[in-house]
C-alpha cells in the first residue's frame, strides 16, 4: 500500500519515507564516520561545481528572462487561482515572500559577503586594490548577483507559474511533480516512479537549504548573546536556541499562513525597516546611499557578463554558483509556497514582486548592512575584518553594530530579526514540505510539526558532532541541487506554454484549436 489517507491530503508514503530516510541516514553516517560523509559530500560538491556550474547560472539567467518576458507581454495580464481578489493584502504577500527567503543571508550573509569582497576583491575586477574606495562597489555588486534578481526569479516566477495552472486549473495535487503535468498530464501524478523522485529530491533540497541556516542561527546567535550579554557560548545554548526556534517555528506552522506566518513576516518586515532607518540615521547614511547607486548602476550594466562569469572556477565555487545552487534547491518548494499564497494574482504582479520589488529591497538592505561595515573597516582598518576573519559572519554582524550609537540595543535587534527571518523560513518550508508530501494545501497539523522538528533535530544532532558536518551539508545543497535544477529547466517550455492556454480562456489572445483543451504531453492532448 504506497498511499495512506488522511483528513488533510494523502501522504504518498515512497517520498515520505525516501525524503525523511536519507536525512537521517545522512545524520547517522556522520555520526558513526564523519571523515567518511565528508569526503563523499566533498567529492560530489567538486563533480557538481565541475560540470553543473554553468548550468545553474544557465537555468537562472534563463528564468529571469523568461519571466520579464512573460510579465511585461500581454500574458502578464493572466489572473492565476481562479479567484478575483487576492486572499492576502500586498504588502503582508510580499512580507511573507521577503521573509521565507531571507532567512539565510538576511543579516548574516548581509554583512558579511560584502566585507568579505571589499577585503578580497573577486576575479571579475582586474587593477582594483582590495580594502580601498575603489573596491566598494565591486564588493557590493558582487554580493548584487549573488543575491538579486536571478536569485529571487528562480523563486517563484515560472514555477510558479506552471504550478499554479496545474493545480488551480487543471486539479494536480500541489507537488513538485506538477512542475511536468504539461508534459505527461495525470500519468505523472498517479504512482509514476519519476515523479517519486522528484518530490524527494526536491523536499531533501530544500530540508537541506533549511537545516543548514538553522543550525548557523545556533552558532551566530550563541556568539551574538555572548557578545552582547556574556551568556556563555556553549553547545548548550546553542541547542537551546534550536529548540526554542523550532517550538515556535511548528506553533506557528499549525496556525497556517494566514495567522502565524503572515503576522511573523509583517512584524518583522517591520522591524527591519527600522533598522534601516535607524542604521541611515546613526550611521554613514549619505555613503550608503552613494554607493547603492554607483553599485546598482554597474551591477545593471554588466548584468550578463557577471552572471556568466565562469573564468575562476575555484572562486565561483565559494560563492555565485553555490548561492545559486542554495536558491534553485529552494526552487520548487518556494514555487509551491508562492503558489498557496498568491491566488487571484496576475502574471504580471507576481513576476513584479519576486523578481523586481524583493531583490531591489534585498540590494538595498545589503548595502545598509554591509556598506556600513565597509565604511566603517574604511575609517577604522581592523575594526570590522579582525572580527570577521577571527570569528566569522555572526562577528562581522556585532562588530558593525557595536561601533554604532546605541550598539548592544541595535545589535539585539538585528539578531532578533535574524531569528524571526530563519524561523519564518522553518515555518514555511515545514508547511510547504508538508503540502508536497499530501498533495494538499492545507496538510495535516502534526505533519507540519513533524519536519519543523525533524529539521531541527537534524540541525541539532549536527552541531554536536560539529561545525564542520553543517559546513558539509552546505556543500551537500549544491549537489542536490543537480536533478533540481534539470526539473526548473523544463518551464522554460512549459511556462510560456502554458501561459498561451490560459491566455486564450481568459479571452486575452484569441484561441487557436490545438490550445484550447490542454496538453498532457509533448504535442498530445491531455486524455483526461
Amino acid at each position: 500500500m504506497e498511499k495512506l489517507k488522511n483528513n488533510s491530503g494523502t501522504i504518498d508514503l515512497p517520498v515520505f519515507g525516501i525524503s525523511g530516510g536519507i536525512l537521517i541516514v545522512f545524520v547517522v553516517m556522520g555520526i558513526i564516520n564523519q571523515e567518511l560523509v565528508t569526503n563523499i559530500v566533498n567529492q560530489s560538491f567538486a563533480f557538481s561545481v565541475k560540470y553543473f556550474g554553468a548550468v545553474y547560472q544557465f537555468v537562472m539567467l534563463g528564468t529571469f528572462l523568461i519571466a520579464l518576458f512573460l510579465g511585461f507581454s500581454k500574458y502578464g495580464r493572466i489572473k492565476l487561482g481562479k479567484i478575483d481578489k487576492p486572499e492576502i493584502s500586498n504588502f503582508k504577500w510580499i512580507s511573507i515572500i521577503m521573509c521565507t527567503l531571507l532567512a539565510g543571508g538576511g543579516v548574516f550573509w548581509a554583512a558579511a559577503e560584502p566585507l568579505s569582497h571589499f577585503l578580497s576583491v573577486p576575479p571579475h575586477y582586474d587593477g582594483i586594490q582590495a580594502g580601498t574606495e575603489g573596491a566598494v562597489s565591486a564588493a557590493l555588486t558582487t554580493s548584487f548577483v549573488d543575491w538579486g534578481f536571478l536569485s529571487w526569479a528562480i523563486l517563484g516566477t515560472l514555477g510558479t507559474i506552471v504550478l499554479m495552472y496545474a493545480h488551480y486549473h487543471k486539479g494536480a495535487p500541489l507537488k513538485p511533480r506538477a512542475l511536468l503535468y504539461p508534459f505527461f498530464g495525470e500519468r505523472i501524478m498517479k504512482n509514476s516512479a519519476l515523479g517519486t523522485f522528484v518530490d524527494a529530491f526536491s523536499v531533501i533540497a530544500v530540508a537541506a537549504g533549511t537545516i543548514g541556516p538553522i543550525g548557523f542561527l545556533g552558532l551566530q546567535a550563541g556568539y551574538g548573546m555572548n557578545a552582547l550579554f556574556g551568556i556563555p557560548d556553549t553547545m548548550f545554548v546553542h541547542a537551546i536556541i534550536i529548540i526554542l526556534l523550532v517550538v515556535v517555528a511548528a506553533i506557528s506552522a499549525v496556525t497556517g499562513i494566514h495567522k502565524g506566518i503572515q503576522i511573523l513576516s509583517s512584524y518583522n518586515v517591520i522591524l527591519a525597516l527600522l533598522l534601516v532607518a535607524a542604521v541611515l540615521i546613526l550611521g554613514p547614511g549619505l555613503f550608503i546611499f552613494n554607493s547603492y547607486l554607483e553599485s546598482f548602476g554597474m551591477y545593471v550594466q554588466n548584468f550578463i557578463s557577471m552572471n556568466t562569469f565562469r573564468s575562476d572556477e575555484v572562486w565561483l565555487s565559494g560563492w555565485t554558483v553555490f548561492f545559486f545552487a542554495w536558491f534553485l534547491g529552494y526552487g520548487p518548494m518556494m514555487a509551491i509556497f508562492v503558489s498557496r499564497i498568491s491566488r487571484g494574482r496576475t502574471i504580471r504582479e507576481i513576476v513584479t514582486a519576486v523578481a523586481v520589488i524583493a531583490p531591489i529591497v534585498t540590494t538595498f538592505w545589503f548595502t545598509v548592512v554591509g556598506g556600513t561595515g565597509i565604511f566603517q573597516e574604511i575609517m577604522k582598518p581592523g575594526s570590522v575584518s579582525e572580527a570577521l576573519n577571527s570569528n566569522g559572519p555572526p562577528a562581522a554582524m556585532i562588530a558593525i553594530t557595536e561601533q554604532l550609537p546605541f550598539g548592544t540595543i541595535l545589535g539585539f535587534l538585528f539578531l532578533l530579526a535574524t531569528i524571526v527571518f530563519v524561523l519564518t523560513t522553518t515555518d514555511s518550508m515545514s508547511l510547504t514540505i508538508s503540502m508536497a508530501i499530501t498533495g494538499s494545501g492545507d496538510p495535516s497539523k502534526l505533519m507540519r510539526v513533524f519536519w519543523a522538528v525533524l529539521m531541527g533535530a537534524v540541525a541539532t544532532i549536527l552541531l554536536t558532532i560539529g561545525e564542520g558536518s553543517i559546513g558539509s551539508l552546505q556543500s551537500f545543497i549544491v549537489v542536490t541541487a543537480v536533478p533540481v535544477s534539470l526539473l526548473l529547466l523544463t518551464t522554460f517550455w512549459t511556462a510560456p506554454r502554458v501561459c498561451k492556454e490560459m491566455a486564450a480562456e481568459q479571452g486575452i489572445i484569441e484561441p487557436k484549436q490545438d490550445e484550447s483543451e490542454g496538453y498532457g504531453m509533448v504535442g498530445k492532448k491531455d486524455p483526461v
